[in-house]
This record gives C-alpha cells, sequence and structure tokens, in this order.
C-alpha cells in the first residue's frame, strides 16, 4: 500500500528531518512540501537552508514548495499530512485541513492537551487513537488531528510505561537538553557555550501534564489522566542532539533495580510499523553506570529508540537515567509513527 504525504512547515529543522526520514519509507510517498508564502513558488532547494546530514533526497530538491493552505496542495491528492508548523501558526492553519478531510499527524505543540485529540507513541497507548471518533463528533471535522508528545516528554515516558507495572506514585525529573531542541536560532554560542541554562519556557508544564495523559485510561470516551504526581526541571545544555534525563520514581511496590532493568529490556516495539524499533529501550547494566550519552547513545536504533541506565534504588523508590534523540525520536520521527498507526488502524 502506498499513501501520499504531505509535510506542512517542510524547511524548518523538523520538516527537514521528516523528509530525511520519508526517503526510501515502505509506505509513504512524499507529495507535497509547504512552507511559508515567502517560500512558496521555489524549489525546496532554493527554499530551504538545508542542515541535515544526510543530503536532500532525490527527487525533493526540485519540488516546488506549495503555500501551508488547502488550496496550495488541492493538486496533490494527499492523503495525510505531517504537521512541523510552530505551535502558533499551527493553531491557526491546522483546523483549515482538517476542516477539508486531511488527516494530520502533527508534532506542534498546540491542542496536545485537549480533552478529545489523541496524544499519541504507538507503542505506550494506541488504543486512544480511537478519540478520533470522538473529536469529529464533537469538532465536525471530516479529517483527524492525531499529536506526538513533546521531546523531553516522549524520552521518559516509554522508561515509565515499562515499570508502570510496580505501581508508579510519583516521578521527579531533570532533564539535560541538546540545543537542537531549540531550532537551529534558537540558543545563540554565546548563550550555551560555557554554560547551562536552567529554564525551558513551558517545557516543565509539557512534561507535567503530557506524561499523565500519554500513560492515562481510555473508557471509550475520555482518557483519565495517570494518578501520578509529576514534577519536572528542565535545563539546555551545550550538546548538539540528544536529551539526557535523570528520573526518580517512588512506587507503591518495592521493586529491585534488576527488576527494572528487566521490565525496560523487554518492554516490546510495535513490530507491525516499520518506525518502530524491536527492542523499544536499550538498557545499561550495573557494570556501566556512566551510559547513556548523548555523543554516544543518541542514534541507538537509527534515533528511535530510548537508551536507560544508571538504575539504582534509593530510599524512596528508584533512580535512573534516559536519553533519546529529540529532533528524530522526539519530533520527527515520532509523528512519523503516528501516521504509520493511523494506516494500519485504517483511519488513513
Amino acid at each position: 500500500m502506498s499513501v501520499r504525504v504531505g509535510i506542512l512547515g517542510a524547511t524548518g529543522a523538523v520538516g527537514q528531518r521528516f523528509i530525511q526520514l520519508l526517503d526510501d519509507h515502505p509506505t509513504f510517498d512524499l507529495a507535497a512540501v509547504t512552507a511559508s508564502a515567502d517560500s512558496a513558488g521555489k524549489t525546496y532547494r532554493e527554499a530551504a537552508k538545508w542542515r541535515v546530514d544526510t543530503p536532500i533526497p532525490d527527487g525533493v530538491a526540485e519540488m516546488t514548495v506549495a503555500e501551508t493552505t488547502p488550496a496550495g496542495i488541492a493538486d496533490a491528492d494527499v492523503d495525510l499530512l505531517f504537521s512541523s508548523l510552530p505551535s502558533g501558526v499551527a493553531a491557526e492553519v491546522e483546523p483549515a485541513f482538517l476542516d477539508e478531510g486531511y488527516v494530520v499527524s502533527s508534532n506542534s505543540s498546540n491542542d496536545r492537551m485537549a480533552a478529545d485529540v489523541p496524544l499519541t507513541i504507538p507503542e505506550i497507548n494506541p488504543g486512544h487513537l480511537d478519540l478520533i471518533e470522538v473529536q469529529r463528533d464533537e469538532r465536525g471535522w471530516d479529517g483527524a488531528l492525531v499529536k506526538n508528545p513533546n521531546c523531553s516528554t516522549i524520552t521518559m515516558v516509554p522508561t515509565l510505561a515499562a515499570i508502570d507495572r510496580f505501581g508508579i506514585e510519583s516521578v521527579r525529573v531533570s532533564t539535560l537538553q541538546a540545543v537542537s531542541g531549540a531550532g537551529y536560532s534558537g540558543v545563540t554560542s554565546m548563550e550555551i557555550i560555557d554554560n547551562a541554562i536552567p529554564h525551558i519556557g513551558g517545557e516543565e508544564d509539557k512534561m507535567e501534564t503530557e506524561s499523565r495523559k500519554l500513560l492515562g485510561e481510555f473508557d471509550g470516551a475520555e482518557v483519565h489522566l495517570h494518578g501520578a504526581d509529576v514534577a519536572a526541571s528542565c535545563n539546555r545544555i551545550p550538546t548538539l542532539d540528544g536529551h539526557l534525563e535523570n528520573v526518580f520514581v517512588e512506587f507503591a511496590e518495592d521493586p529491585s533495580p534488576a527488576a527494572l532493568r528487566e521490565a525496560m529490556r523487554s518492554f516490546e516495539g510495535v513490530g507491525s510499523l516499520p518506525s518502530s524499533p524491536d527492542q523499544l529501550i536499550k538498557v545499561f547494566g550495573e557494570d556501566e553506570p556512566e551510559r547513556p550519552q548523548p555523543r554516544l547513545d543518541r542514534t541507538y536504533a537509527d534515533g528511535m529508540g530510548i537508551v536507560a541506565g544508571g538504575v539504582q534504588s534509593t530510599d524512596a523508590g528508584a533512580k535512573y537515567n534516559c536519553l533519546a534523540h529529540n529532533t528524530i525520536r522526539g519530533a520527527a520521527g515520532a509523528s512519523l509513527l503516528n501516521g504509520e498507526l493511523l494506516v494500519e488502524e485504517g483511519y488513513v
């Protein structure tokens, strides 16, 4: 089955990752790329300052960039859209596509916590996708909107889902986030070299709320948030890619570090989705407490996996470290996986 797809906001950092990941995809054929009015009408090569570490795929460089409107892609015969628009723009633009019947898998942060919008990680909560039926009834859309979580949230939540069998009661997390998470121009060299910035606007709230929605229960009509108390401290550090996070968890039970490592290690991917790793979480043992590290481990499973290590008991529960590639697994790759799930479940 071949599915024609488009990218909204294709010239930005995440849009470029989408293009890289869609190259030679077994299901998706890229049929449309959009950007701002200033870029519309140019070839993609002319419009995009390409910064990904592989060349622009054959066939994409000479594609004509369309305006980010339904009329702009009307002739492209697109079945599914991936959105990497800034959240303020997406909040205005995405509904126009949904009204026209498009299915949108979006990385943009707007509407992630809306009651009728699935916030989905396919390996964690694929059943939440059925919120689309509620969404269509309530909003009158012919299309459908699915969101993936924030890049820091998606690094932590798979590990929590793996160990929730022990009854997670509270989570404390401190993040060490790469500069690419702020976009190419988001943090200047004068700010970040020889420095760390102990605040990322809005990031802490996203981790604290999105994680509870992702781990929550869907009863067929609404998602009931997970009952754990979650608190986050988010920090920017001078690494290029890969968010490293220090997680502290309290449980109803008293699992050993070995039990926690095994629970994470055995947590399965979604084998039917081509972009989901067979082993979602790679876990380092007690003999390698210095891992994971961004430079060494961010490309695990082509950047689509999660890496954990440093699992230890504490007086209150346990602590460990986890890592993921923030622009692959944490952004474009997450939306790509949701698109694959939408196809598998018959929404596309």
